[in-house]
């Protein structure tokens, strides 16, 4: 591991020690330049932001590994930031599976990656609690083996697929997940200011991850005050940036007007963000 590598994921691991940051999440080299001018301190990846950019739904089974890795490597590339990236469920039917993949994505420069529970299946929506347990285990190891100090980030999708009392279960799945060596939680679609509070202190002292991909109302101050540490938004800003575009472009097919181009970045801006090395 470089000594550039080492310093970028030591800083990520500072960042995750006190306070709360919002790490943006972009979806091509583009945004991810665009957001660090902004002064934004890490980045992370969107599954649905790239699927999307590809034509395809977010879906694991969409995109083979090879791609995502690929991805994952592109935008860590774009900047100096710290970039976690949004590893799906491993891209493996099994912990061995996701062990080996976890290897290669700390392999394509990341500074931290998450492993979510889902199973990306309607019958079985989530992991069995101790297979999931077996597969953050194994992506803990893989990380320990190679030596590189890349944070783990364990989801548990409980309010996204549906499971009933979300909370309870997904209490029940962070704790677990800590112990088996989880460095940052993350239960995204809770969205109740006390269900945030009761996630914070339950898998506390672990911080926890607060996905905000719509407006609800509240802003980084409240969550960094319910004890959130880490803020993203996952394809919350793909999906604004694809609704402008769609928005546009209905309006030209549809009526002939070019109103929606009302409010476009201006191109010199563009050239000389990107000009910049």
């Amino acid at each position: 591991m470089s000594t550039r590598s080492a310093s970028i994921r030591a800083q990520f691991r500072e960042l995750h020690e006190s306070g709360c940051f919002v790490i943006p999440n972009p979806w091509d080299p583009g945004t991810a330049r665009a957001l660090a001018s902004l002064g934004f301190q890490a980045l992370a990846t969107t599954s649905a932001g790239f699927a999307h950019s590809r034509g395809l739904p977010d879906s694991s089974q969409a995109l083979e590994v090879e791609d995502a890795l690929a991805h994952v490597a592109e935008i860590a590339a774009a900047t100096e930031l710290p970039v976690n990236a949004d590893f799906q469920a491993g891209y493996a039917s099994d912990a061995d599976g996701v062990a080996m993949n976890v290897r290669r994505c700390a392999g394509a420069g990341v500074a931290g990656l998450s492993i979510e529970d889902a199973t990306g299946t309607e019958g079985e929506p989530l992991f069995e609690l101790p297979e999931a347990v077996e597969r953050i285990t194994a992506a803990r190891a893989a990380l320990d083996d190679g030596g590189g100090e890349v944070l783990l980030t364990a989801r548990a999708e409980c309010f996204l697929v549906g499971t009933p009392d979300p909370l309870a279960e997904s209490i029940r799945r962070l704790q677990a997940y800590a112990e088996a060596g989880a460095d940052v939680l993350f239960a995204p679609g809770v969205r109740d200011r006390d269900q945030i509070r009761s996630i914070v202190e339950a898998v506390h002292p672990r911080p926890l991850n607060v996905l905000v991909g719509s407006d609800t109302g509240l802003r980084v101050a409240d969550l960094a005050e319910l004890g959130v540490r880490r803020i993203s938004v996952g394809s919350g800003l793909a999906r604004a940036a694809w609704g402008a575009f769609l928005r546009a472009a209905e309006s030209l097919a549809e009526d002939g007007s070019f109103a929606g181009l009302d409010g476009a970045a201006a191109f010199a801006d563009l050239n000389a963000l990107f000009g910049r090395p």
